[in-house]
């Protein structure tokens, strides 16, 4: 008598069963992964500060059979991300897993030609809204599921010298260091802490680079073994698998998702 168990026809999805919560989730990467997340199981809850692009990403992602909701959410405002990782927990009942994609740029150029009030508006967003992210998801994390991951966003600008970008670059590789710090500290009670470092990607901000300085995307693609920039898919794919239990021995590690670039 054969005993080999018939394989199963039905695959989970990655996140099958979790809680997912997802800033800069109104366009870009973050709207990508808040789709493929519930494509892959995921409830869902979006935000990001621009509602009507929330909404309409929502309404997409429920129109498809997915659960999910949206709110509006400052990454510079202490209270605000509170109050939307609560949200959270209110609408779902619990938080398994977090992907802090939430940033803004600056104008290309040299650090000595950018505007105090543009440094501090990078550093607001793209340093202390992960601090801030994360210190409220650890929390919510600990008084539910128990156990979760968090994925933020970096950039493959954080890893040399960013002429063009260096404050950006700078918050980025602050983020590098507070994902390790924090797998350090919360991985003995089984919460796992990545970073995927995207490189050349077709979003708003990469767009608004090439109309400032004309010939960005085409040399960064030169640059790039791959040949080519990737869609927002492409790095939502990977914050997926980080954020999945597929994952569940990789924490502290900032993952380069950028075509071999920095090969």
């Amino acid at each position: 008598m054969n005993n080999t168990p018939t394989p199963s026809t039905t695959t989970a999805g990655l996140l099958t069963g979790k809680v997912a919560f997802i800033t800069g989730a109104g366009r870009g990467i973050g709207a990508a992964a808040a789709r493929l997340f519930a494509r892959e199981g995921a409830r869902v809850l979006l935000a990001a500060r621009t509602e009507t692009q929330l909404k309409a990403v929502t309404e997409e992602i429920r129109a498809a059979g997915g659960t999910a909701g949206h709110v509006v959410c400052d990454l510079a405002d202490a209270a605000s991300v509170r109050a939307a990782v609560d949200r959270c927990v209110e609408l779902y009942g619990r938080l398994d897993v977090a992907f802090n994609n939430g940033a803004t740029g600056q104008p290309p150029g040299p650090m000595d030609q950018l505007p105090e009030a543009d440094f501090d508006v990078v550093s607001a967003v793209d340093f202390k809204g992960p601090w801030l992210a994360m210190t409220a998801e650890v929390a919510a994390i600990r008084a539910t599921a128990g156990r979760g991951a968090i994925v933020n966003t970096s950039s493959v600008g954080s890893l040399t010298g960013n002429p063009q970008l260096p404050v950006y670059g700078a918050a980025k590789r602050a983020v590098n260091s507070l994902t390790e710090s924090a797998a350090v500290t919360y991985g003995p009670e089984g919460i796992r802490v990545n970073a995927v470092a995207p490189g050349t990607t077709l979003t708003e901000m990469l767009h608004a680079w090439d109309e400032e300085v004309p010939g960005t995307i085409e040399q960064l693609n030169l640059r790039t073994p791959l040949g080519r920039a990737a869609e927002p898919k492409e790095i939502a794919e990977a914050a997926a698998w980080l954020l999945s239990d597929r994952a569940s021995y990789v924490t502290g590690t900032v993952l380069r998702v950028d075509g071999g670039l920095f090969a």
